[in-house]
């Protein structure tokens, strides 16, 4: 894994993603290396080189104080093209450092993380007084995780986070998604009642997108899964009317147990 540190421009981003006005990413890159990642695509990298090194813009709490002073109020996304808390973390903290000068102006922020390191900030995040937390989980088997996201926090890590946070009053939700193809309706109704008793008040759902490169990411990580890759291969390329049956019935179980459920995308893809 090469670190690089590198110094930014710019902090915030105009964001097109639904309920963001700002994105703000304090790394380029990203440990976690999980085999369906999109963002290769969105910033125009090798898919054989992500996953292999970070750049860590080691000026952005300096350069985010400044531009905070000038921007309309807005929901700062943190992170949309990298996590923000990948082990790199450990070592630059220029997530918190971030989150120190976010909390000075009272900006509303959205966290997204598949990563239990965000609990190191909960004294921060407890303080904000608009603030989320989402929890990325596209799986509840964590042998299926493995397969996919290999150096990604387990899935039982990511439900004791909803937990911690949840019990302190912060609000959660979790992005249910890519939902692996390997889930079967009648588990539903487990999954949503299991994460609404982690507190949870929202479910974002969201499906394998496949861009150039995505599938052979995935194929390649299948290799030594002959008979999930079967089951990949035919609920994504065959059938298509397999998320449209999940989807239907999270949106009907969500309904019934008071949680709220809706799609990542408003199109759906």
């Amino acid at each position: 894994m090469k670190i690089q540190e590198t110094r930014c421009r710019t902090a915030l981003s105009k964001s097109t993603l639904p309920s963001l006005d700002y994105s703000l990413n304090p790394y380029r890159g990203c440990q976690h290396a999980c085999a369906y990642c999109y963002v290769p695509n969105v910033l125009r990298i090798p898919r054989n080189i992500w996953g292999k090194f970070v750049e860590a813009r080691v000026n952005i709490p300096t350069i985010l104080s400044k531009e905070l002073k000038q921007k309309q109020k807005g929901v700062i996304g943190l992170s949309t093209v990298t996590d923000p808390y990948q082990p790199v973390e450990k070592k630059y903290n220029l997530t918190r450092y971030c989150l120190e000068q976010l909390i000075q102006y009272d900006f509303p922020v959205s966290i997204q993380t598949k990563s239990s390191m965000v609990l190191k900030d909960s004294d921060l995040i407890s303080k904000f007084s608009d603030i989320e937390v989402g929890i990325t989980i596209t799986t509840l088997d964590d042998n299926e995780r493995k397969i996919l996201e290999p150096f990604s926090s387990s899935v039982d890590e990511r439900l004791d986070v909803l937990k911690q946070l949840s019990e302190t009053g912060i609000k959660t939700y979790v992005f249910f998604g890519p939902i692996y193809p390997t889930l079967e309706r009648e588990q539903i109704p487990i999954i949503v009642e299991t994460l609404a008793s982690y507190g949870v008040s929202e479910i974002m759902i969201d499906k394998f997108n496949l861009k150039p490169g995505v599938w052979q990411s995935i194929e390649k990580s299948l290799l030594k899964h002959p008979q999930l890759k079967k089951l990949f291969t035919e609920r994504l390329f065959n059938n298509r009317t397999y998320y449209n049956i999940i989807y239907k019935e999270i949106f009907q179980i969500g309904k019934k147990m008071g949680i709220a459920v809706k799609l990542a995308f408003a199109n759906g893809s």
